[in-house]
């Protein structure tokens, strides 16, 4: 079951949404014959909230900022292989910016809230 507290963090619902987006998408045919590159997508889009997870929940706020920082890595990582996956062809012009827009917001709140906890 999932925990109470996480599934009313907005950010990590917008994070497991975008996760689970990229994983239908990665299953279409350009990306399912390229494993290489549709495994590392996968990975840096469950990263997102898996690490906003794992510093909502580390105890300090010391710690759970070192776990947003990992999660806005993850962040970057992901656009990156998004404009990649639209300049081959594996992403449309405008699913790949509603992607990055998805990304940015993501980012955009991980901000906020290492500023809150380092405060």
């Amino acid at each position: 079951m999932l925990n109470g507290k996480l599934s009313k963090l907005h950010v990590w619902q917008l994070a497991k949404e975008l996760a689970v987006k990229i994983y239908r998408l990665t299953c279409n045919q350009s990306f399912k014959k390229d494993f290489g590159f549709k495994d590392q997508v996968q990975r840096a889009a469950v990263s997102i909230p898996s690490n906003i997870a794992e510093g909502d929940e580390s105890g300090t706020n010391k710690s759970s900022v070192r776990y947003f920082y990992i999660a806005k890595g993850s962040v970057a990582e992901l656009q990156t292989q998004i404009i990649i996956a639209g300049e081959i062809g594996y992403l449309e012009p405008d699913l790949m910016e509603a992607l990055l827009n998805d990304c940015d917001k993501i980012s955009i709140m991980l901000n906020k809230i290492i500023k809150v906890r380092s405060s």
